[in-house]
This record gives C-alpha cells, structure tokens and sequence, in this order.
C-alpha cells in the first residue's frame, strides 16, 4: 500500500514537472512494482525418465524368469500464485511407460492405462493479517501432498512416478519455531443421493492397488494433529493420526461358494501415535529416529497393537564424508500361531510414508507387493561421499530379519533372516534444473524370504538384481537466466 501511495505521489510530481530527479525515481518504482506483480507467479515443471533393469526388483523371481527393461516418464506442469491473504496452486502430471499407448491408436487405450492426473489443486487462506505477531496462522484446501519429518509414516512418495497425494483441510500454525498443523479428510466415491458408504478398493482390472504397504485399501476418512518444535540442538515432533476404514461384511453364495465384500455403514478407526527426533549430539554426530504405537482396529476390523522404533545414526568423517549405523524395528505377528477374525493383529503398517527411503531401493518391504505379516527388523550401514560440490556417492548396507517367528509349514520355525542387500548410488548435478541419478541393487536372500510366509516364490532366483538411471528435468518458466 505504501508503494502505491508513493507511486501516485511521483506521478503528480511528474505532471507538474517539478524536475528530472522525479521522473526517473517515479520510473524505477514502477519497474519495481511490475516486477512484485510477476514474482506473485510460479511456473515450473519436470520431466523424470527412469529406464529400469529388474531382476528380481520388488520380488523375488522364478529362476527361469526373464528380465524387464523400460523407461517411464513423470510429465508435470506446476503453476502457483499468491494474492492478498491467499496461495493457489495446481499440478498436472502425466506418468506413463514408453509405448504403453502407441500414438495411432489412443483413443483405444483403456482409461485404466491413462496416467493423466491431477496430482495436486488446492488453496490457501492467511487467516492472519500483516499486523498479526504470528508469522503464519492459514487454511490449506483441496489435492495436496502431506509429508512431515523423515517421512517414514507420511511422505510424498516422490520416489514413485505417481508420488501420493490425500484431497483433505489442513490448519497450519507456525510462530517462533513452533509448528501446529490439524488436518482431515473424507472420501466418496461420488457424488451420492444416500449414504456415505465408500469403497476404498480400485476395480480389479485397474491394475494397481491402494497404498503402498499392501494396504489395498484406501481410507474413507481421516484426521490428524502434528506437532514440532524447532530446538537449537535439533527437531522434536509429535503425530496424533486416525485412518478410518468402511466396514464391511463378507457374503458367501452359489455353488460352488463365492465370497462376496459387501460394504455395509461404520467405520474400523486405527490410531497411531508417536514423536520423532533429529538432534544433533555434537558437532558431528546426528541422531534420528521416531518411535509409534497402533491401535484400534485394522481395516479388516480385527483389533490392532503394534510398534515402530527407529535410530539412525550420522557421523561426519572428514570433510565429504558421512557414515552412520541404524536400525529399523516394525512389529509383526507370530507366524507360528493362527490368525483369527478375533485374534490381535500385531503388524505395524507404516501408514503413507516412503518406503524407498527406508527399507532398500529394491523395495522388498512395505513398497508394491506385502511381503508376509511378521514384521520386519532392518540393520544398515550407510555412507555418504562428497565427491564434488554436484556429485555425490552413496553406499547402503542392509540386513533385514523379520521381526516374529516364521513358520516353516510343518508346525515348527524356520530362520527368521531374510536377506542382505547391497544399494549403489550416483546423483550428479549438471546445471540447477538439470540432475542425473544411477543406481545399482543387488540382494542375496535366504530361503525364508522366498518361503510361503514371506514372498512365496517357488524356484526363486535368491541374487536379484535391480539397476536405474533417471533423468530429472525441472524448469523453471519464469526464470529468464
């Protein structure tokens, strides 16, 4: 407002021809002031190709299996702008394989294959005014990604082409390193006339399935509290989460049988709640971890008590180089005893987090396919070389056991360790919108991984292989160097 009235003021100054000296100040704020209105504008993208090599990435594969190899592609416009008391922001994104739609015959290709989405639309309201002390009191409306600390149990799943996204409110706080965002969310499948019934299950012949976790699930509604502090030792946060699930009841008819879901009203609620920590124990050794609890009930509707605990350690050595061990423990249940419709379900399900970040890039855990319900210990080593100021090496060693008893099918106990993986990295910088990243994956399994109570592979290949090489373009449109 201030410029404004100055702006006017220059002006007058200029039509009564006062002097020179008033022309070009009177031209300079106008250039200044034109230049605000543009910064109020955002307009980036990304182009991402991935051309993988899988050998066994996910899962493990038949001996005779052949290999896979193919490129797919990430395509998304981000536009945002910020008004008076207000943000706006959309992204569009296209994610689809190379070829997956041969260009002469697209209007042909099934709509479960079309990877036009829209990843995120929402809005924000500055709830306080310019004069306010606090320093952010706002309202996030609509399609957004919600991701908090390490991201281990809510992430923007970045690693995935399609990343992960929940249509929800969020009320935001923050002020003197205080942070407190209240969100919810509540699910239709449509428009509809009577009831709230929704069923969070995709088609079977979509060919993808909700969540990442083998949840095949997704949540009708949803509400959360977090909390964190900023100390000058570190962070320390606080998650209150409730994901609730539509209730349902299997219906068996016909000869022979057939099972039927059949959604029915109420909700199974699971909570979790926990805190998460990243201190800095001396200069050069940082701590992070989280701890969880769930309980409640789990979508099927059994009761539900599990636990996370976390700790990893990072220690700089030298100038470029960082080296840290850690461990993962996520709670499961007893692979010996039987599982009942009124038996406790002992499984921890790291909610919307980012796997890829956590248990291995081959993503054998809580990633694309359930890997059994025991739980899972992961033990690694990680280290970090600066090679340059833009490229970067890292090197992650992992041992993962689970964490309750396998069964061996014959009513005794099989070895509860799984495997040892070994994960490569490159990430080199070729200008600031322009990155590449190459990795290479290899995992010597046991045979409890390929067991029927952990991947359930007959004849499995147990020295799979994965390699990457991902482009990352992301310009910035309005940027004119």
């Amino acid at each position: 407002m201030q410029k404004s009235t100055t702006t006017i003021q220059k002006i007058k100054a200029l039509k009564e021809g006062r002097n020179l000296k008033s022309l070009v100040l009177g031209l300079t704020i106008t250039l200044v002031g034109c230049n605000t209105v543009n910064a109020q504008l955002t307009a980036t993208g990304q182009l991402r190709t991935r051309s993988e090599f899988r050998d066994g990435y996910s899962t493990l594969q038949a001996k005779d299996a052949e290999t896979a190899i193919f490129t797919s592609q990430r395509t998304r416009l981000n536009v945002g702008f910020t008004g008076y008391r207000f943000k706006f922001f959309v992204a569009i994104q296209d994610v689809r394989v190379w070829g997956q739609d041969a260009s002469t015959i697209n209007k042909t290709t099934t709509a479960e294959n079309n990877g036009v989405q829209l990843h995120e639309a929402w809005g924000e309201i500055m709830l306080n005014d310019t004069i306010s002390n606090i320093q952010n009191l706002s309202l996030k409306i609509g399609r957004q990604e919600i991701s908090y600390d390490d991201q281990k149990v809510i992430g923007g799943l970045d690693w995935l082409q399609q990343a992960r996204y929940h249509d929800a409110i969020v009320l935001k706080y923050f002020n003197k390193g205080w942070t407190a965002d209240f969100g919810v969310a509540f699910n239709q499948n449509k428009e509809q006339l009577v009831g709230t019934i929704y069923n969070g299950v995709p088609a079977a012949t979509s060919g993808y399935t909700a969540g990442t976790n083998g949840l095949g699930t997704n949540y009708k509604s949803l509400e959360y509290a977090y909390i964190a502090k900023k100390f000058f030792f570190g962070d320390i946060s606080f998650l209150f989460l409730s994901d609730n699930f539509n209730k349902y009841t299997n219906v068996t008819t016909g000869t022979p049988a057939v099972t039927t879901k059949v959604n029915e009203q109420g909700i199974w609620t699971r909570n979790t709640t926990g805190f998460y920590y990243n201190v800095n124990a001396t200069r050069k050794l940082k701590l992070e971890g989280s701890v969880y609890h769930q309980f409640g009930h789990d979508k099927n509707g059994r009761s539900l008590s599990s636990n996370l605990a976390s700790i990893t350690t990072t220690l700089q050595v030298g100038r470029k180089l960082f080296v840290g061990p850690g461990v993962d423990y996520l709670s499961g249940n007893d692979g010996t005893e039987a599982v009942t419709a009124t038996s406790t379900n002992n499984q921890f399900d790291p909610l919307y987090g980012t796997p890829h970040k956590f248990w291995g890039t081959m993503d054998y855990f809580y990633a694309p396919s359930g890997f059994g319900a025991q739980g899972l210990l992961n033990y690694f080593l990680k280290a970090k070389y600066n090679l340059k100021d833009n490229l970067t090496l890292f090197a992650d060693l992992h041992g993962f056991e689970s964490a309750n008893s396998l069964s061996n099918g014959a009513g005794g106990k099989q070895t509860s360790y799984l495997g040892t993986e070994l994960d490569l990295k490159m990430n080199y910088s070729l200008t600031k919108m322009v990155n590449i990243e190459a990795g290479y994956s290899v995992m010597k399994a046991t045979n409890s991984m390929a067991s029927a109570q952990v991947k359930n592979v007959a004849n499995a290949n147990l020295t799979p292989q994965w390699a990457y090489i991902m482009v990352n373009i992301k310009p910035n449109f309005l940027n004119k160097k």
